[in-house]
């Protein structure tokens, strides 16, 4: 804990043994790693060691990543089936003065997982809600995206049926930012498929799997090709997915040298695939990849009519 946090512990101990009075407690919102059992901070460990009580998404996790770092509690379950006949006990330990702290399997809690009911519950309620940084999905997938988009929309995991779903990417597809979307490996041949079929297919896509494991994967390509490269491999449907859909990226009123190098484009695009062409191209010409790889689509439905 940092030095507020240590004097708000001392505060108790002297408040618990000294008086009958209880002192304002804390909800501690506490990030937990994405895969790599070392990526915790030590203010972490300090909230999870000295916490009244520790509420866990999966008890099972959670008490192994505790044990792994030699603090001895045992977890109550707060998730999505129970997270708002919780809240009630929640909020009783922390009117009696008992900091409390919550986790999630992976990550940050609230954040396409349990916790948000949780928060504002307590805060309504005039407790102190304390946020305890660390590891995200979203920000570890994003800083190795390379991404050209300015800002992002995160849209989380996507509506299981396909009517559903194709109504929300219909939606997604007018905004003018990268689009950030969380999914399962079971839904994830599916959920690429309809992104290639929603989708300008000259963006970006960028697939982040098993991030911080063993077999950890980041692979960029158009999204157009993604639904060939995810069914290459059954490894690549493996694990648990962040999809990141890059900003579209616009060609009129192209400059000089834009204009040379989608030049460059026409004389290659009947002699390669799109996508080597654009590759290539960008590579002699430092033009955007995804620019050349939609004008070289372009051309190549020009010439198949």
């Amino acid at each position: 804990m940092d030095e507020r946090d240590r004097q708000d512990s001392a505060a108790h101990t002297s408040a618990t043994a000294g008086r009958a009075g209880v002192r304002a407690a804390s909800l501690y919102v506490v990030a937990t790693p994405i895969g790599h059992l070392r990526d915790i901070t030590l203010r972490a460990l300090d909230v999870l060691a000295s916490a009244a009580v520790v509420y866990a998404e999966d008890t099972r996790v959670s008490s192994a990543l505790l044990a792994h770092h030699g603090i001895a509690r045992r977890p109550r379950s707060l998730n999505a089936h129970n997270e708002t006949a919780r809240t009630g006990e929640v909020i009783g330990a922390l009117a009696r003065g008992e900091d409390v702290a919550i986790v999630t399997d992976a990550g940050t809690p609230a954040i396409s997982d349990p916790g948000a009911r949780l928060v504002r519950a307590v805060r309504d309620a005039g407790h102190r809600v304390v946020p305890i940084p660390g590891p995200s999905a979203i920000v570890a997938a994003l800083s190795a995206a390379g991404l050209a988009a300015a800002q992002f929309h995160f849209a989380g995991f996507l509506p299981a049926k396909a009517g559903e779903r194709d109504a929300r990417l219909a939606a997604l597809a007018r905004i003018d930012a990268a689009i950030v979307i969380y999914e399962a490996p079971h839904r994830i041949a599916d959920t690429v498929a309809a992104l290639a079929a929603a989708l300008d297919p000259a963006r970006t896509l960028v697939v982040a799997r098993e991030l911080t494991k063993a077999f950890e994967t980041i692979a960029a390509m158009p999204v157009g090709e993604a639904p060939a490269w995810l069914a290459a491999d059954p490894d690549r449907r493996r694990g648990e997915f962040v999809l990141i859909v890059d900003a579209p990226v616009s060609t009129d009123a192209p400059d000089a040298a834009l204009g040379d190098a989608l030049r460059w484009i026409d004389a290659l695009a009947p002699e390669m695939a799109p996508a080597r062409a654009a590759h290539v191209v960008a590579r002699m010409t430092g033009a955007p990849r995804d620019a050349l790889y939609a004008h070289a689509l372009g051309r190549k439905r020009e010439r198949a009519r």
